[in-house]
């Protein structure tokens, strides 16, 4: 299995981290299944540049302008090994399994250059002043993936020296004397070609390819790479090898905030740290997305992911109390059912909550057989810790501050019983009282 890793130019935003944790849960669904994984993320710290037209500045060297680093090879290396860094902070945090290996992108110039060559020798390239293209006119099945029109002039950026708007960059040549009229800068690795460095397409045929064959079993990304990302990827891989490059393509679709793309270039993006830092436990978010399939948009919202911290939290407090028993056969069939149905997670978490609410089983079976379901889901149930700071409220309803203001009165003149019948009204309504010296502390529930 091959994932579309990041681009380690900057942290990566919750967006971002929904293709990891698809691919995670199709990995242990796979292995739950008694299939044995071999998983590959790349990491491209060089070569990606801003357009799919093969426009613009590299992201990483945007990354060294921004922080004030040397236009150096040195100094990518530092900035992709930091983003990097912090990227596998954020899949640890989301109790994301780290795959095989993570290769570099900038460490299999070699193989890039190998692959291109290749395509060369068997006609698949030109040249131009700016880099050897790939000819997607010697390919008729390129577009395949989605039922791409490849005679359709798209939207891009049309360069005069490409032969077609669609093809691509294999290779870019460095600028010369400093930089060109888009920024692009003299640095890069020497080649057969000249001085320059790798598309980003190539690239990820390069890498998954050397990991795992001319052709393997899935490979997985955003569905914002199915029109040319993949495409690309499949046109090349293919017309050098022969082989198909993948037998199934999987795709996530967006997270999207007020109903647009969450993106860098939107300037509409969040991090999993700016969740933490509101009081949302990275978890959290894992089961708030686990509350859609993997193929279907979700929406962002602060409401809705709060409610799916509740919604969690309850989950983990309940299993907490119970003592742990055997799995049930009967619901453990209907979990197998719904992963092999496309990854059903919605179901799934719909069925646990059949299972907390069928009063045939006992509390400690529900605990194995939710605990079993948690090796595909990766909540991390029986071991996580629920911090305060993520469960202390500090914003309530009116209604609940009036409750709890008539709860101190009651206090206040000891009527101790008026106190206790306020509380578990809080407790009806989804919220728990912790008193404290300095006043009530509230907790959702």
């Amino acid at each position: 299995m091959y994932n579309c890793g990041p681009t380690v130019y900057y942290y990566a935003h919750i967006g971002n981290l929904r293709a990891y944790i698809f691919a995670d849960i199709l990995r242990r669904a796979l292995e739950y299944l008694g299939y044995k994984v071999k998983q590959i993320i790349n990491v491209t710290d060089i070569g990606h540049l801003q357009s799919d037209a093969d426009e613009g500045e590299d992201k990483m060297t945007l990354a060294l302008k921004r922080e004030g680093k040397s236009l150096s090879l040195e100094a990518m290396k530092e900035v992709a090994s930091f983003y990097f860094e912090a990227f596998k902070n954020d899949l640890e945090k989301l109790n994301i399994k780290f795959p095989d290996k993570f290769p570099f992108a900038s460490e299999h110039i070699k193989e890039d250059i190998e692959l291109i060559q290749k395509l060369t020798e068997k006609g698949f390239t030109y040249k131009t002043s700016d880099g050897i293209y790939y000819d997607i006119s010697k390919y008729p099945q390129y577009g395949k993936l989605g039922n791409q029109k490849s005679n359709e002039t798209d939207s891009r950026v049309i360069n005069p020296e490409k032969r077609n708007s669609k093809d691509f960059a294999l290779w870019k040549f460095s600028a010369q004397g400093g930089s060109d009229s888009v920024g692009n800068v003299s640095i890069g690795y020497e080649s057969p070609f000249g001085k320059g460095f790798p598309g980003w397409h190539i690239e990820c045929s390069a890498m998954s390819m050397k990991y795992l064959g001319e052709t393997f079993d899935i490979h997985t990304g955003g569905v914002d790479h199915i029109p040319v990302h993949h495409n690309n990827e499949i046109a090349q891989s293919e017309a050098a090898t022969g082989q198909p490059l993948a037998n199934y393509w999987l795709h996530n679709a967006f997270l999207n905030m007020e109903n647009a793309k969450m993106a860098k270039s939107e300037g509409n993006i969040l991090t999993l740290k700016v969740l933490e830092e509101k009081g949302i436990h990275p978890l959290s978010y894992r089961f708030f997305l686990l509350q859609a399939r993997y193929g279907s948009p979700v929406n962002f919202s602060w409401e809705a992911l709060e409610g799916a911290q509740s919604g969690f939290t309850r989950l983990v407090k309940q299993l907490r109390n119970f003592e742990i028993g055997k799995v049930d056969q009967n619901y453990l069939n209907k979990f197998k059912e719904l992963i092999e149905d496309d990854l059903d997670t919605p179901a799934i978490l719909a069925l646990i909550q059949e299972i907390l609410k069928n009063d045939s089983l006992t509390d400690a079976d529900k605990k194995a057989t939710i605990l079993e379901f948690d090796k595909v889901l990766g909540l991390n149930l029986d071991k996580v810790e629920l911090r305060d700071k993520y469960l202390e409220i500090t914003s309530l309803p009116q209604e609940v501050q009036d409750l709890i203001s008539d709860r101190e009165t009651a206090r206040t003149s000891q009527n101790w019983s008026e106190a206790d019948k306020i509380r578990k009204t809080l407790e009806e309504r989804g919220y728990e009282i912790e008193d404290q010296s300095n006043g009530p502390r509230i907790l959702k529930v």
